[in-house]
């Protein structure tokens, strides 16, 4: 994250400050978590906290889906395990402890704050998953992939599907097998492979 001041950045107190909020965010909950708490955890000023995070919106998402936990597409060879694998990672992403706690308040957040909103799009977005245009790219080189298929597009399918599976199923319920059956549904769409073939 940038620095608007132009003042050297202390890692340091970087780390502590993430870790703080994770650690206040697994213990009270989005709602609850202030920045006060997370700062008096940390060791450090709320004014330290608000030089580099505009707010709480903006301190969570950063610690929960710290910068590695996109960092590279899949690239198995097979478009097929590799859009699996997008499926897997993006289902484990949106499921883990900390994500199910904050991923809400986020959401909610990000409809009145165009930061927020502007950092999860960049978070969740081709760009966020470094590689997966050269990705696909290949996939179409390979003629797995419709060339006019979008990038943002399968990661929205991919991000829906997700989300919306957290809400009907619970984090639990994306299973290997839910991974397996909406992967197929991605790659295959829906009408079965002899459809409007001819009798």
């Amino acid at each position: 994250m940038s620095n608007p001041t132009g003042r050297p950045r202390d890692a340091r107190i970087d780390d502590a400050v993430l870790s703080a909020a994770a650690e206040l965010l697994a213990e009270v909950g989005y709602a609850d978590l202030t920045v006060a708490a997370i700062a008096d955890r940390a060791g450090t000023s709320r004014p330290a906290v608000y030089r580099r995070w505009p707010g709480k919106a903006h301190l969570v998402h950063e610690a929960v889906f710290r910068d590695g936990v996109t960092a590279g597409a899949p690239r198995t060879g097979s478009f097929a395990a590799d859009l699996r694998e997008l499926v897997r990672r993006t289902a484990e992403l949106l499921t883990t402890p900390l994500a199910r706690l904050a991923v809400p308040g986020l959401i909610a957040e990000a409809a009145t704050d165009p930061v927020v909103h502007r950092r999860l799009l960049e978070r969740f977005s081709a760009g966020g998953w470094r590689g997966l245009d050269a990705t696909l790219a290949a996939a179409v080189e390979s003629g797995e992939l419709d060339a006019e298929v979008d990038a943002l597009v399968i990661l929205e399918m991919v991000i829906g599907s997700a989300l919306a599976a957290t809400l009907t199923r619970g984090p639990d319920g994306l299973t290997p097998d839910w991974v397996d059956k909406t992967a197929r549904i991605l790659l295959d769409g829906v009408r079965p492979a002899d459809y409007g073939a001819a009798p």
